[in-house]
């Protein structure tokens, strides 16, 4: 038997005709269906709209017709093949009623030899019409506008690129909604992209495949398919990727997740497959899918979140598409893609020769914030003595989304006060201002809750100053702020921190329940002020009990179940009623120790923490000097004494 050898590419030739086939089958279908629906609409439409609208004379009766003439109300008829039309005397007898009125009604089908005679007795007025062509009332009734809407639904077709794709094709629908940026219109290369140094130096490689595909294909390389971004929101996924096309030159496609699912069963999918069309013939191309979760969401098991069979089919069709994506060796495609939830993600997108890298970017340290801040600031005249390094450690945690947003604030501010140039002073308002809000100086509060607020604020600032794991303060205010904030304490770290000890972790707590603290050590009592400050401190001895594995109790078992890795949200636990008993126990007694641990620091530093409210109320806002002064004078007059 001989061994049938079939060459390349004649089974996708086969394939090809096989779909134009198909396609070319759907469009006379749709010619089919179109035509009868709207011969049935056309029908309707006489019946029931126009002919009610043109026929507005009185119907009467055959009999009451007859009736009429013998009593000379009848004054002159027309007839017809099917219809006699005339007017006769109008039986309103009112002043302002007319005295005739239209009238029609249907004549006898055999014909009534005695009418003539009838109308000559009665001497009414008669002429008869000539009947019309059946031909030309069928073309004027039927065929014109059918003509017409054949017409509009051509130029529509042709104009929306419909494609034979049913319905949604001839409504534009199932086009994708993608913007292709031209290479000379991208403007971004990675110059404009700060604290992403790991993440610039995985999509080099991806760069070189599109401007050198020969280079790694003569080496037996497989060009990689997909690219998934993932990180916070904010941290400059979609901008990494339109810099990857400025770098490589080539066109961009950008779209979202959400614009691939609609009310229409399939046109997600036909989007999808429009989509990538698009992109082979303006290979080699970038196409980035912002928030690709909206269509990749796990289709089964613990991580579906509601189910949707459009955006199954959506994401089906996109699994299909990368599988058989069709491109020329020397023309590459790359899809990207972006999320902050990459858990979520069906595991079918994720697995090797479809999103074959996967890249992480994450909130800058210290040196990308340093980066980022020089990028966004070269367009804002700083003063001369602006530190932007001081301003880098200022901002520990601020992804680029943030930083922009802190020194286009602080513009903003400059220039509110007419100011010739930035100052660190403005950015340090900015940096408020975004954290805690706007400053409410017109909110008015009574000597007793200034009094309060002051206390509770000298409370956060000298415990935290006075434990050894505590960030240093940097600035105290009482000025009421945007968010329900009657005060605040500013914390700048020297450093940033990657991993935290238990003692560490306990310190947070304790500088967190300051406030409360001094409430309690001053007045005796305790006021509603600390609601915030008990929630960070409850979520953060919670993780430590759950996730972090701190509770000699529970030991190194993860009890929390997280739904999302880079979205913040509340940790629910999976374990029987018992263990959630001593979680609860172990949350409370670490609440409670640093409690106590905060009041202790205040009573043995209860002058220091008068002195610092007096300024306080004085100056209302204070920076970390003055809480190590209050401190050094305190434990200088302590010293003295004999």
């Amino acid at each position: 038997m001989k061994n049938l050898i079939i060459p390349p590419g004649k089974d996708e030739d086969s394939k090809d005709k096989k779909k134009k086939e198909e396609l070319r089958e759907n469009q006379i279908r749709l010619w089919i269906s179109y035509l009868i629906f709207s011969l049935i609409g056309l029908w309707l439409f006489q019946q029931f709209i126009i002919r009610p609208m043109l026929i507005r004379e009185l119907e009467i009766p055959y009999s009451e017709f007859k009736s009429k003439i013998a009593s000379g109300q009848i004054i002159e008829v027309t007839l017809e093949q099917d219809r006699i039309i005339g007017t006769m005397k109008n039986p309103d007898t009112t002043d302002t009623a007319s005295e005739t009125i239209p009238f029609t009604t249907v004549a006898v089908p055999e014909g009534d030899p005695t009418l003539i005679e009838a109308l000559d007795a009665a001497g009414v007025k008669y002429s008869n019409s000539e009947p019309p062509s059946p031909v030309g009332t069928f073309l004027l009734a039927y065929g014109l506008p059918l003509a017409l809407i054949s017409l509009i639904w051509y130029i529509g077709y042709r104009q929306m690129g419909a494609g034979g794709m049913g319905v949604g094709g001839i409504l534009g629908v199932g086009k994708s909604k993608a913007t292709e940026v031209k290479p000379e219109n991208i403007g971004i290369t990675f110059k404009d992209v700060g604290g992403a140094d790991e993440a610039i130096g995985e999509l080099q490689e991806i760069i070189q495949f599109l401007k050198t595909p020969e280079q790694f294909a003569s080496l037996g390389g497989r060009i990689p398919k997909g690219v998934l971004l993932v990180g916070p929101p904010g941290t400059g996924k979609t901008l990494l990727a339109k810099a990857t096309a400025g770098e490589a030159g080539v066109p961009f496609f950008e779209t979202s997740g959400s614009e691939f699912v609609e009310m229409f069963v399939g046109v997600g999918a036909a989007r999808v497959r429009d989509l990538f069309e698009q992109a082979r013939q303006a290979a080699p191309a970038i196409v980035f899918i912002d928030e690709i979760d909206a269509i990749g969401q796990s289709r089964g098991g613990a991580m579906r979140i509601g189910g949707n069979d459009e955006r199954e089919q959506t994401l089906n069709q996109l699994l299909s598409e990368i599988d058989g994506f069709k491109t020329e060796q020397g023309k590459p495609v790359i899809i990207m893609a972006a999320t902050n939830r990459p858990e979520i993600l069906d595991p079918a997108l994720l697995r090797a020769g479809r999103f074959d890298r996967q890249i992480t970017v994450s909130a800058p340290d210290l040196t990308g914030r340093l980066q980022i801040l020089r990028i966004h600031s070269q367009d804002i005249k700083l003063s001369p003595d602006f530190d932007l390094d001081r301003a880098a450690r200022m901002t520990p945690g601020f992804s680029g989304a943030d930083l922009a947003n802190a020194i286009n604030e602080a513009a903003l501010l400059a220039a509110r006060r007419s100011a010739a140039a930035v100052t660190m002073q403005d950015f340090e308002a900015a940096i408020e201002r975004v954290i805690a809000g706007l400053e409410k100086k017109s909110r008015l509060m009574n000597e007793q809750e200034r009094t309060t607020v002051a206390y509770h604020e000298s409370g956060h600032a000298l415990v935290a100053e006075l434990l050894p794991n505590a960030d240093p303060v940097a600035k105290v205010s009482i000025v009421p702020r945007g968010r329900g904030a009657l005060g605040y304490t500013m914390q700048m770290p020297t450093e940033d921190r990657y991993l935290l000890t238990c003692e560490e972790l306990e310190d947070r707590i304790a500088v967190m329940l300051g406030g409360r603290a001094a409430e309690l050590v001053v007045r005796g009592t305790i006021s509603t002020g600390a609601s915030d400050d008990i929630q960070r401190a409850s979520e953060l001895a919670r993780r430590m009990v759950m996730e972090f594995g701190m509770s000699d109790k529970l030991g190194m078992v993860r009890y929390a179940t997280q739904q999302y890795q880079f979205l913040s949200g509340d940790s629910s636990a999976s374990a029987s009623p018992e263990t959630l008993k001593i979680i609860d126990e172990e949350v409370q007694r670490i609440i409670r120790e640093q409690y106590q641990r905060a009041q202790q620091l205040l009573k043995e530093h209860r002058s220091a923490l008068e002195s610092l409210t007096r300024q306080l109320l004085v100056t209302e806002t204070v920076d970390g000097a003055a809480v190590k002064q209050a401190l050094a004078e305190t434990n200088g007059r302590l010293t003295e004494q004999p």
